[in-house]
């Protein structure tokens, strides 16, 4: 028997608060963590592979995909669509393998109102303030000055969403909240309600125990 089902793990944040980077750390520390890998109708960026940080698709093909219902959550960015294969994660989640997404407050509010609501542990990292994420949106140098200040536009409607997430962390220190994400997805997988083998393991433990008294 499976211990448990697999978590369903959300991080979202405004662009430059630092998500892809914790994402991969996550993954980094726990290598069975699957990446939800998803498609996209923008451009590669310089060093993107296709099926590695995304499905990379035309247009026509994505909203094939939409009608077909194989996608668990869609929505649209900046122009270009982006949503999260269904299949894969329906597989990873009987399997007992965890799957990280990163997305934004869209996609996380469709998978948290999905059919898989159970298994969802969605946390949002917030910046430690407007002036810091500005500087980490220019520092990592790839998007042009037009699309930085949309982003940091954006930011303000990403913020708002904070509340309707299970966790929320300040990005002050990569470290101090890698840490504390590890301890997150640790607690999560122990819930009782992860966890459909303990019930046997208690069933066997009454059991052993009526042998002793016999």
């Amino acid at each position: 028997m499976t211990p448990r089902r697999g978590l369903l793990i959300i991080l979202s944040s405004p662009s430059g608060a630092g998500k892809s980077t914790l994402a991969k750390r996550l993954m980094a520390w726990d290598g069975a963590i699957r990446f939800s890998v998803s498609a996209t109708t923008r451009a590669p960026r310089p060093g993107e592979v296709d099926g590695r940080e995304y499905l990379f698709c035309s247009r026509d093909a994505f909203e094939r995909m939409v009608a077909a219902g194989e996608m668990l959550e869609h929505a649209q960015v900046f122009g270009n669509l982006y949503g999260t294969p269904r299949a894969p994660v329906e597989e990873a989640l009987a399997a007992g393998r965890d799957t990280l997404f990163d997305i934004d407050w869209q996609g996380g509010q469709l998978i948290r109102n999905s059919a898989l609501a159970a298994d969802v542990v969605s946390i949002f990292v917030l910046p430690p303030s407007m002036a810091e994420l500005h500087r980490r949106l220019r520092a990592r140098a790839q998007d042009s000055e037009d699309v930085i200040v949309r982003r940091m536009a954006q930011s303000q409607d990403e913020i708002s969403h904070w509340a309707e997430y299970d966790y929320v962390l300040v990005n002050h220190d990569l470290d101090t909240t890698e840490s504390d994400l590890r301890a997150i997805v640790t607690a999560e997988r122990l819930r009782r309600i992860r966890r459909p083998a303990l019930s046997g393991h208690v069933r066997d433990l009454a059991r052993e125990f009526e042998e002793m008294q016999s």
